[in-house]
């Protein structure tokens, strides 16, 4: 019984995930700071996001060694959202609705 009513639903379910997905995208995409972070930062924050949610869903801690490594309170993202912010008002006050598309060096 169970096994069918799996099936039965799983087009269905399939398509709230499809349909969740593409609603968190286009949410995400509106941070524009986290797009002009340099590849290698971005990699590196999704590297610590991925493992966070493993230890997470192991119900387990950080190993010492790692806990030593890490560096919580270290504003890499600060400098690139500032930028964004000033670019923001930029537009406010030239009363401009187009953003830039330049990225950061």
């Amino acid at each position: 019984m169970t096994k069918t009513l799996e099936k039965a639903f799983e087009p269905m379910w399939n398509w709230a995930s499809r349909r969740y997905q593409a609603a968190v995208a286009k949410e995400l995409k509106k941070y524009e700071a986290l797009s002009r972070l340099p590849q290698q930062e971005v990699d590196l924050r999704n590297q610590r996001l991925k493992q966070a949610m493993d230890y997470s869903c192991k119900h387990i801690y950080l190993p010492k060694a790692l806990q030593a490594k890490q560096t919580p309170f270290l504003p890499y993202l600060q400098d690139t959202l500032q930028l964004v912010k000033e670019e923001r008002k930029e537009h406010v006050e030239l009363g401009s609705d187009m953003r830039y598309t330049c990225p950061i060096p």
